[in-house]
């Protein structure tokens, strides 16, 4: 298992402190780009969070390997979007050696029992986080918020995971209390759509990833 201090060089040289309020956000981040940071800073001003942590995965178990960046270059990248103070990008899930989010999360609160978490998805997530390892234990064991994206909000408000914790679910105008509510409960926060992906900045190459790093400068 991971020590404190090592737990503490991969969220940018400190452990959370006891109440605070923390959106996680997993994925390939192959490669982070302005989408990523702009749903982290709607979410963070929307549930009033302290920090968001971008989980950088080491290989996302529905994605193929093929044309999938080295883990260290991926993580090298998201530091330098993020920032570092409120968005945070780190390697802790390799640390914990979870490969499943149900099991990232699980060991999460386990390390860190007092700190409010809130798992964080897009809307495309939403529409097949039913094909997840164990994925009705993540809505048992965070709050979860569900963010718009473009083309997928409709599909996701009639998933499989919606219509199984419907009664989980909360307005919108309450959610600035949902990092401690007790789970299930989740929300779907409709915010300006941003229409990057990584697909499309891998597929425009090198100057497509160029373009998205100048626009954040």
């Amino acid at each position: 298992m991971p020590t404190r201090a090592r737990l503490a060089e991969s969220l940018g040289g400190r452990l959370p402190p006891a109440g605070a309020r923390i959106g996680l956000l997993g994925g390939s981040f192959n490669p982070a780009h302005a989408g990523h940071r702009h749903i982290s800073l709607e979410a963070m001003k929307r549930l009033a969070l302290d920090q968001v942590w971008w989980l950088v995965s080491p290989q996302n178990p529905l994605k193929t390997a093929d044309g999938m960046a080295p883990l260290v270059e991926r993580l090298a990248g998201a530091h330098r979007l993020a920032g570092g103070r409120r968005l945070v990008a780190t390697d802790i899930e390799t640390l914990l050696g979870t490969r499943y989010t149900a099991d990232t999360l699980r060991a999460l609160r386990r390390r860190f029992p007092k700190v409010n978490f809130v798992w964080l998805m897009g809307a495309d997530n939403l529409i097949q986080v039913d094909q997840w390892e164990d994925w009705q234990r993540i809505f048992h064991c965070l709050p979860v918020a569900v963010l718009a994206r473009p083309t997928y909000s409709l599909r996701a408000s009639r998933s499989k995971a919606a219509v199984r914790f419907k009664a989980g679910r909360w307005a919108e105008r309450r959610v600035r209390g949902l990092a401690e509510a007790t789970p299930p409960a989740w929300t779907f926060l409709h915010i300006r759509l941003s229409p990057l992906s990584a697909t499309r900045i891998r597929a425009a190459g090198p100057a497509g990833r160029n373009r998205v790093s100048t626009q954040q400068r």
